[in-house]
């Protein structure tokens, strides 16, 4: 792996690390203005708490060494939420400014997933 690719992996993955882990954060201690963002699309409160978890573990996911399969769980889980936040937001008709942190947060995992090191992906026997 390049010099590079290793800058721009490490640079996306902690980036996307802080905000998954923050919004995680936000999630599970209900702050007040998450609680109102997550009303206006629909969702359930409990959602909340379980979305959060999953943030959180996903994070440690993705910068322990190790578990490539785990991983690629991980980097899905951050893509589905990501990208349905942003959906969502649409969906309702929020202002293109609510898709600010999703779609930031989707490009960084698109990023980070694609320039991870070798040790860090699913070696296929084919």
């Amino acid at each position: 792996m390049s010099k590079r690719n290793k800058i721009i992996y490490w640079v996306a993955t902690l980036w996307l690390a802080l905000g998954m882990c923050s919004t995680g954060i936000v999630q599970i201690i209900k702050m007040e203005e998450e609680v109102k963002n997550l009303t206006n699309l629909g969702y359930p409160l409990y959602l909340m708490t379980l979305i959060g978890v999953w943030k959180i573990l996903g994070v440690i996911t993705v910068l322990i060494p190790k578990f490539p399969l785990v991983k690629e769980w991980a980097y899905a889980g951050f893509f589905f939420a990501m990208s349905g936040a942003s959906i969502s937001h649409i969906a309702v008709g929020d202002a293109a400014i609510s898709l600010f942190g999703p779609a930031l947060l989707l490009v960084l995992t698109v990023v980070s997933w694609y320039f991870r090191p070798a040790s860090r992906k699913i070696i296929s026997l084919n």
